[in-house]
């Protein structure tokens, strides 16, 4: 099994359930990690034989300019675009983290994470 991820992907949005939140917008940071079995040689040097992380990303970033209310809709909007486009997938797995969330209280993030196995 191969691995191939994004850690970090930083997007400005306005996903939340309030709509202060909708209005004002924050700051996320995404995580992707999806797992596969490379169905060709990897020593042919081709980017046709694993998957192309630049994909993952435009992926992410189109899902990401979609506002929705909660965190967990946004998740399984890039899971079920992963699958579609890398139907070979095996595993993907999603976090989703709103920085500095508007609480009462100092928090750094909130997050969902999604894990799917074929």
């Amino acid at each position: 099994m191969m691995e191939v991820a994004l850690h970090g992907a930083e997007f400005f949005a306005r996903h939340g359930y309030y709509p202060e939140e909708q209005l004002m917008g924050n700051k996320f940071v995404v995580d992707v990690e999806v797992g596969f079995n490379p169905a060709n040689n990897l020593n042919d040097d081709e980017l046709a034989n694993t998957l192309n992380y630049e994909q993952l990303y435009i992926i992410v970033c189109e899902e990401m300019k979609i506002t929705r209310q909660l965190l967990e809709t946004v998740v399984q909007s890039i899971i079920d675009r992963i699958k579609t486009d890398f139907s070979f997938a095996e595993t993907i797995k999603v976090r989703l983290k709103k920085l500095n969330p508007p609480l009462k209280g100092k928090v750094e993030a909130s997050s969902v994470t999604i894990t799917y196995t074929k």
